[in-house]
């Protein structure tokens, strides 16, 4: 009995506990928060987040993302001697469960997300105790899924260092573009990522809609410099598939600290749209809904082509808008262009 009040007495503890990381040494256990941001870096550099007295790792060895809807994943940066979850070296980002175990170099750290525990042991939410809620909101929402071409290719013909370092590089950039622009990473799906934009009212405004329109401009030129930064088999390519309309917003946070996510029509046909721009021979593909509002702007949108879709999984074909990056490009000009030159 004396046992299982331990037992008890040690998950209480964790899980009213925020999220953290444990480094176990000669000397003693040391708790890191991941409580306070939504990235934190690791490395034998003074500037990381967490600082590591490890001659095995790299300067700048990785990073750990949290999304908004309360994931965490870890992103290799290009280190020297790898970083592994469960003995598995990471190539893409790689979203953690609680107790994974982490390497980076030589050093080893447990992963503890109180927060999966409630998900994975309790069915039944109960907001006034502080545990889980899970609230729907139909909202107005842009989705972007930007994809990276060829990846698994990539990984069979480019050297295991270059490629985290490539990919991790990728990966961290593109997360600046996006929060810059008024979003954030909402999921990484293995060579790829999803962002979505809130929208404030029932019609996406002209400042949201040239935000989404900068930030995947931005990500293009952003890949296009990797290339000349890595030696590569051929050059470092993306896609983009972009929709707007309307979509369940859930709130799977505690207390004061709510992580939203979105699901739906909206964010399924933002995948399809992206994989379609494979078939039709172009970078992006627009939904309807987000072209009428791009549409509506004072700019020349002819360089967006209208071509019907076979969507996988829809019955009806969709219509879709589609153009390359260099289109996009002059049109993100212009809009800023008109930017400049209204009052």
């Amino acid at each position: 009995m004396a046992d299982l009040q331990c037992v008890r007495s040690f998950s209480s503890t964790v899980l009213k506990s925020p999220p953290h990381l444990i480094l176990r040494t000669e000397a003693a256990s040391h708790q890191l928060l991941l409580d306070v941001g939504n990235c934190w870096t690791f490395g034998r550099g003074s500037d990381n987040t967490f600082t590591l007295a490890d001659r095995w790792a790299s300067r700048s060895h990785a990073m750990l993302q949290r999304t908004d809807d309360g994931e965490y994943y870890l992103i290799d940066l290009g280190s020297r001697n790898g970083t592994f979850v469960n003995g598995r070296r990471v190539s893409i980002p790689v979203r953690l469960r609680h107790s994974d175990r982490l390497t980076v170099g030589q050093t080893d750290l447990v992963f503890y997300s109180p927060m999966q525990i409630q998900r994975e042991d309790s069915l039944d939410f109960d907001t006034e105790d502080g545990a889980t809620a899970v609230l729907s909101l139909r909202r107005l929402i842009s989705v972007m899924v930007v994809d990276i071409r060829q990846f698994t290719v990539l990984t069979r013909q480019l050297d295991e260092q270059v490629l985290s370092e490539l990919i991790g590089t990728w990966f961290r950039q593109a997360g600046n573009i996006i929060r810059d622009a008024g979003s954030w990473v909402d999921k990484y799906i293995g060579d790829a990522v999803m962002a979505v934009w809130f929208h404030k009212s029932e019609v996406a405004s002209p400042e949201e809609v040239r935000n989404i329109c900068q930030a995947l401009s931005e990500l293009s030129a952003m890949t296009q410099s990797l290339n000349t930064k890595y030696t590569l088999p051929f050059p470092l390519k993306i896609g983009a598939g972009i929709n707007t309309g309307y979509a369940m917003v859930g709130n799977t946070g505690s207390g004061d600290r709510p992580d939203y996510t979105a699901l739906g029509d909206t964010v399924n046909a933002a995948f399809r749209l992206e994989s379609a721009t494979k078939e039709i021979g172009k970078d992006i593909a627009l939904g309807e809904t987000t072209f009428e509002a791009l549409s509506s702007l004072p700019v020349d949108c002819s360089a967006l082509h209208s071509t019907i879709v076979h969507l996988k999984g829809y019955d009806q074909p969709t219509q879709t808008f589609a153009c390359t990056f260099d289109e996009l490009a002059q049109i993100v000009t212009m809009l800023a262009s008109e930017e400049l030159r209204s009052p």
